[in-house]
């Protein structure tokens, strides 16, 4: 699917890749990563990082890394970026430094609107 034609990636999509790209990780070592890194953000709940684990999938920017045990001992499914997905996540990235870069331009933070 051309990049123009891609649907959009959801904060939590981009939050998992961002995982992923270090290392295959399993479901709960993803949330635990998530959170650790957006210090207090939010809670990222199962059905949620299910949910966007299998959109990410479906779209084979992951996949299952099959019969792979994680460091702590657990049995759950581990996953791995896939090239496409790593390099979506740098597509989106760039798209995320271009808007804070306009953001900070036009001052948005400063509480007034432009007119």
């Amino acid at each position: 699917m051309p990049p123009s034609e891609d649907p959009a990636l959801s904060y939590v999509m981009i939050e998992i890749l961002v995982s992923l790209s270090r290392e295959p990780l399993h479901g709960y070592a993803i949330k635990l990563d998530v959170e650790e890194r957006i210090r207090g953000g939010f809670v990222l709940g199962s059905g949620s990082l299910y949910q966007a684990l299998q959109r990410l999938q479906r779209r084979g920017l992951i996949s299952e890394v099959p019969g792979l045990v994680a460091e702590d001992g657990r049995r759950g499914r581990t996953y791995r970026i896939e090239p496409e997905g790593g390099e979506r996540l740098k597509r989106e990235l760039e798209r995320m430094d271009r808007v804070l870069a306009d953001a900070r331009r036009y001052d948005v933070t400063a509480g007034e609107r432009a007119s």
